[in-house]
């Protein structure tokens, strides 16, 4: 009977694989508190914005679109929009996760952020055979990897919430003079370059990008959606044709 390693030992794993990743989320989380004030929300939103919407990109999009004074429903809509990527990591998650409780499909659901599925999403390829009838057992439950998915979970986290705390604590301290928009896009363009790998990614932001540009003048900030929509059709599209 094999053995494996003990649900304290994959959670602190999980925190240990996280940390590297840490030290680019700390100024993105303190860049975003500094840019929600500016935006017109007060620290307790920019905060609660953290612990509920918890994704970096739809935050800064929907403090964006609050400043600029979009409808509501414009904001929902381009935050489902950012964050359809999700749902492909969840799928990709869902075989080592389906033996777990209800519960903890809804915890890890929750934690299921760009930075926590990178190194989880590795460490289950590395270690767990994705079939559940593998001859060791149902992976999640055997080896206990879901633990390693709460620790690199948790630690992002937490160090998202601290690190929010911190700009909102900035922001209230910052002269509104300092002009403090250049942030944002530069934000963006520091998660999207390292993405862009293959011709069908780089195709996908140059058309996005130019669409975005194009459509500036669109009402409703629905430029936005519509470069997003436009970019991701012509990536398929090229991934489909290579």
């Amino acid at each position: 009977m094999p053995s494996f390693p003990s649900p304290r030992r994959q959670f602190l794993a999980g925190i240990t694989a996280e940390l590297p990743i840490l030290l680019g989320v700390i100024p993105f989380g303190m860049i975003y508190g500094v840019v929600a004030l500016a935006a017109g929300l007060t620290a307790w939103q920019a905060q609660a914005m953290s612990a509920i919407v918890f994704a970096g990109s739809a935050q800064f999009i929907t403090a964006q679109l609050v400043g600029a004074g979009a409808p509501g429903l414009v904001i929902i809509l381009t935050g489902g929009v950012v964050n359809l990527r999700h749902a492909l990591y969840s799928a990709s998650v869902a075989p080592y996760i389906k033996p777990l409780r209800p519960l903890w499909k809804w915890l890890l659901g929750y934690l299921l952020t760009d930075e926590a599925y990178a190194v989880t999403i590795t460490h289950y390829y590395q270690n767990t055979p994705a079939d559940p009838s593998h001859e060791v057992g149902p992976p999640s439950v055997s080896r206990h990897e879901h633990w390693y998915f709460l620790g690199s979970g948790l630690a992002l986290w937490s160090t998202w919430q601290a690190s929010t705390a911190v700009g909102v604590f900035l922001g209230a301290v910052i002269p509104e003079s300092w002009p403090l928009d250049f942030a944002v896009p530069l934000t963006f363009i520091a998660l999207v370059v390292p993405a862009l790998r293959d011709r069908a990614s780089v195709s996908a932001g140059v058309i996005a990008g130019v669409v975005a540009v194009l459509a500036v003048g669109m009402p409703l900030k629905l430029g936005l959606i519509a470069a997003t929509i436009i970019g991701i059709v012509v990536g398929l599209w090229v991934e489909a044709r290579a």
